[in-house]
């Protein structure tokens, strides 16, 4: 059973099978592909699946994805859980059971084994993964998936060029303030 809000952006050449929830404003990009044939896939709010993403569960482990998250190209997501306000960089890998902590980083290439856990507000990189750093990346990547839920919305209108002019700066000011981050 798939519970895919209306608003919820799907690009050509998506794929979706199994039990996939997908929450308001969120957006799957070209090629990406969701498959879950026991658990269950859950995204939040406001949340991207960019270009050739792959989201996989774990035969005893869902993978879960916050709100306001942005899953970047090439990523693989398996029955892994990914905390709110997060940014999972151009191919990584979370493997079954792992956690990301809300406003964390996983930096590009990365391999987070499985069982790994990392708190809130953690910089992870490497192969394997370590926690290299602590900051609290929610603002920078929350406002990462609102130029994600921007363009996503441009593209519903056949735009494919959202993120220029001086609407855009403006539109972009307007955000940072909101969010606390201007």
């Amino acid at each position: 059973m798939q519970e895919i809000d209306p608003s919820v952006w799907v690009a050509p050449g998506v794929q979706v099978y199994g039990k996939v929830s997908i929450g308001e404003g969120s957006s799957l990009w070209p090629n990406s592909v969701i498959r879950c044939e026991c658990c269950e896939v859950r995204i939040g709010r406001m949340s991207n699946i960019q270009d050739f993403v792959m989201v996989h569960v774990g035969y005893e482990h869902p993978s879960i994805i916050g709100d306001f998250c942005s899953i970047a190209h090439h990523a693989t997501i398996h029955g892994a859980t990914v905390g709110d306000d997060c940014l999972i960089g151009i191919n990584a890998t979370l493997m079954d059971g792992a956690v990301i902590g809300s406003g964390s980083i996983v930096a590009g290439n990365a391999l987070v084994r499985e069982g790994a856990s990392f708190p809130a507000a953690s910089i992870i990189a490497g192969v394997p993964a370590k926690l290299i750093a602590e900051r609290d990346s929610r603002l920078d990547n929350r406002m990462n998936a609102w130029l994600y839920h921007r363009n996503a919305e441009a593209y519903k209108k056949g735009e494919h060029r959202a993120w220029e002019g001086p609407e855009f700066e403006q539109w972009k000011q307007r955000k940072l303030a909101e969010i606390g981050g201007g």
